[in-house]
């Protein structure tokens, strides 16, 4: 097999005219210059260099090596300048997972953002719900994911990182004129007796329900399910149009429905710890923390 850095000093012997010249500008030995062309031409099998006078030219074969070791040095320069910009965050691709809320709530604006900053990188965006965001950052298939994490139920994955966006509370909602839309603040034991609308799905890897549930068992009650809906924005219809209540994380209100109020839970009040799950290797790469302080500044707006 020929060696490259053979090739390049053949180049420089070609373009200089001479092996002194050439062992000059490398700053080698004129008779280490001619041990390497030894040995490549070797490798070649055919002569590469023939003398002209005081200096040489190259053969046939020495041509054709020296023009493949052009290319082959600016395939390297382009390279390392590919290199330096995947280092610098100037290119790239990320692939980012969320779920159905995160992405209405979150990632336009921080992706709005990023692009302003990293115009040349490449965002993969994809909603994975009702799959648990968190199972595409341990498989290898996501450099982002926003994922969901219960309350002192900080998933333990190796290789991944957790960065904190925001918490997210969830709310009563209501019918108009319900008797306990009377009151500024409810204790969730107040909604044990309610006909509740589901709006989430049936999963056992989907930490949101669950979230719900853990909180309803808290307040000493398990909620009874009168219908079941896969969405928030469905679920406010259902409510507004008297036929239950719903919790519903502020994340998830958008605009509220018509007919329906919103209402504050404590005595526990059951609360989504939204985080972005990131490769501990990426995590710090340009692209990726830009990423994840444009995610940061989206979330902040739902803080207030």
């Amino acid at each position: 097999m020929l060696d490259v850095r053979r090739m390049q000093v053949l180049r420089a012997v070609v373009t200089s005219g001479s092996i002194t010249a050439a062992a000059t500008n490398l700053g080698y030995t004129p008779s280490a210059i001619s041990q390497q062309i030894t040995v490549l031409e070797r490798e070649a099998g055919l002569p590469l260099l023939e003398k002209v006078g005081r200096g040489v030219r190259p053969t046939a074969a020495g041509k054709l090596l020296t023009d493949h070791a052009g290319t082959i040095a600016e395939n390297l320069a382009e390279a390392e300048r590919a290199l330096a910009d995947l280092r610098e965050g100037r290119t790239g691709r990320l692939h980012v997972r969320y779920f159905y809320t995160a992405g209405a709530g979150l990632v336009p604006q921080a992706v709005a953002e990023f692009r302003k900053e990293h115009p040349a990188v490449q965002l993969d965006l994809a909603n994975v719900e009702p799959l648990d965001p968190i199972h595409e950052a341990a498989a290898g298939r996501a450099d982002v994911s926003i994922v969901v994490v219960a309350e002192g139920k900080m998933p333990q994955l190796s290789g991944i990182q957790l960065v904190h966006l925001l918490d997210d509370p969830y709310t009563a909602v209501l019918p108009e004129g319900h008797p306990l839309a009377d009151k500024d603040v409810l204790d969730l034991a107040d909604l044990a007796g309610e006909p509740w609308v589901d709006n989430e799905y049936y999963s056992e890897s989907w930490t949101c329900r669950q979230i719900l549930l853990d909180a309803c068992a808290c307040a000493g009650f398990s909620p009874s399910f009168s219908l079941q809906c896969n969405d928030y924005q469905t679920a406010q219809g259902f409510v507004a149009a008297g036929l239950g209540i719903s919790m519903v994380p502020r994340l998830g209100l958008g605009t509220v429905v018509a007919g329906s109020v919103v209402r504050p839970v404590r005595r526990p009040e059951p609360i989504r710890h939204i985080y972005a799950a990131v490769p501990e290797f990426t995590a710090d790469q340009p692209a990726t923390a830009s990423l994840l302080r444009c995610l940061r500044t989206a979330a902040e707006k739902w803080t207030l």
